[in-house]
């Protein structure tokens, strides 16, 4: 497949990108500063360009089967996040190119419960403008009128770098949890998630989770 990545050197991106590389996908590998271009994986073809302008989405998709957005603002910026949403969409319209678009946990459901992530009791304050802004690009998502095949992929609740297991499980609306109620993957293997998604998709215009 011909995969670009949009945030491909963040957290989550650069081991998108890896994991792509080592399928043998051809990677377009998207950053904003060319300066970030060093922390990008070797194989992936690095570029510049920026999600929240519809033109660059377009150019840089053109060809490609798979664009991939892992982009995260920086604190005070989170509405940006919604407008980056947007511009995706509208780059990628009437092109046939899939979006699979890294969201977040917190407008997923605790089982049990009946309520969001982010409205449970112990949600922390600093995270509460990211997680906000993540339930807006998932309605976004929803209320577009544009002809992109999208699919949201929410991680576990924690989401740190670890190892690559091979294994995760999958949800819908719900936290994954574990015996414990604990919800939790590390990026390798949310990546892991993501490329299978993409190899394989089951997820269509809906959002998905993966956790242990």
């Amino acid at each position: 497949m011909n995969i670009t990545v949009f945030g491909a050197a963040g957290n989550v991106g650069r081991r998108v990108v890896a994991e792509a590389l080592a399928r043998g996908h051809r990677v377009t590998a998207v950053v904003r500063d060319p300066a970030r271009a060093t922390d990008l994986p070797a194989g992936a073809t690095p570029r510049t360009g920026d999600a929240a302008d519809p033109r660059s989405v377009a150019a840089l998709a053109a060809g490609q089967d798979l664009v991939v957005s892992a982009t995260r603002p920086a604190p005070g910026r989170e509405p940006e996040l919604v407008a980056a949403t947007e511009a995706l969409l509208s780059g990628l319209h009437a092109t046939g190119v899939r979006l699979l678009l890294v969201g977040g946990a917190a407008g997923l459901t605790v089982p049990g419960t009946g309520t969001s992530l982010v409205d449970a009791p112990g949600f922390p304050d600093f995270l509460r403008p990211i997680a906000l802004a993540c339930n807006a690009q998932y309605e976004a998502l929803r209320a577009t009128a544009h002809d992109v095949d999208w699919a949201y992929a929410a991680p576990a609740a924690e989401l740190e770098p670890g190892v690559r297991t091979g294994s995760y499980r999958l949800g819908a609306d719900e936290l994954v949890v574990d015996a414990d109620g604990v919800s939790a993957i590390s990026m390798e293997d949310f990546a892991l998630a993501l490329l299978d998604e993409a190899e394989r998709p089951k997820h269509h215009r809906a959002r998905f989770t993966a956790a242990y």
